[in-house]
């Protein structure tokens, strides 16, 4: 097993990049953007077969703001800045022709504060129907205060 955090592990298509991208070598923070994305991981199965590596395991690829996307916003669409649907479909066949297997980690335990069901408790507050999705110690939400837990 392989992990790879999809940020960290190669840029393979730039016209996705987000905003100040840092380049390798660069001194890393907590919320850097390094770039990466499903076209770098396909450009690098071969050198990954070439170590004997044989599944993959990556971090959440789902749309959320963060570099490691754990806090995800929402579960049916790809990241844009790791590419789209047709990537990671690319990128199963691409595995799958190397006889390679590939997993994906999906948070369901929690959720980012811009997922829509937290949006609807930051918007309706007690009254949301998602009210019991979360620990809110108090209403409104405060996100400043971080007075909740996704």
């Amino acid at each position: 097993v392989y992990q790879i955090f999809v940020d960290r592990f190669c840029n393979g298509d730039s016209s996705n990049n987000p905003p100040n991208v840092l380049e390798w070598g660069e001194e890393v923070t907590r919320t850097s953007m390094f770039g990466g994305d499903l076209k770098g991981i396909i450009n690098k199965l071969d050198y990954l077969m070439e170590l004997g590596i044989d599944l993959i395991y990556l971090t959440p690829i789902f749309k959320s703001s963060s570099n490691h996307k754990y806090n995800i916003g929402d579960y049916f669409v790809i990241d844009p800045q790791f590419g789209d649907i047709e990537d990671a479909k690319e990128l199963v066949k691409q595995c799958h022709k190397r006889n390679m297997k590939i997993v994906l980690d999906a948070v369901f335990n929690h959720s980012g504060d811009d997922f829509f069901a937290f949006e609807d408790i930051v918007k309706n507050g007690d009254s949301s129907l998602y009210k019991d999705w979360y620990l809110v110690d108090s209403y409104p939400i405060d996100k400043e205060r971080v007075n909740y837990y996704t």
